[in-house]
């Protein structure tokens, strides 16, 4: 089952603050922490962002797919690693590729509410 777009946005902004939390807490591992499941659901809400939008007519749609596409390598990247540190998490929430994709779902979110 697919989420909705809100759905989606609110996934990527929740997860992106919990990174923000867990690059400050310095840990060289991820044992008993949250973050595997956060990235985890990051990256379902970045495949259905971008296959909901692939479609839309809206040439902005096709930029928010093709962040949607990159942020989603890279925290793929990120989740094939052994062990997550807070190092690693901090150089992913200073991707381009990530805040491109939060910048892009800010915008939408903003359209969305005006145009409810």
């Amino acid at each position: 089952m697919t989420n909705s777009l809100h759905d989606n946005i609110k996934t990527i902004e929740a997860g992106y603050e919990f990174l923000l939390a867990y690059a400050a807490q310095g840990r060289e591992n991820d044992n008993g922490s949250e973050v595997r499941e956060t990235l985890s659901g990051m990256l379902n809400a970045t495949t259905e962002i971008a296959d909901m939008l692939t479609l839309e007519k809206e040439k902005f749609s096709s930029v928010v797919v093709d962040d949607a596409e990159k942020s989603h390598a890279a925290i793929s990247l990120v989740l094939a690693q052994q062990t997550i540190s807070s190092q690693l998490i901090d150089n992913l929430n200073i991707s381009i590729h990530l805040r491109a994709l939060l910048a892009d779902l800010f915008l939408l979110d903003e359209i969305n509410k005006i145009n409810s």
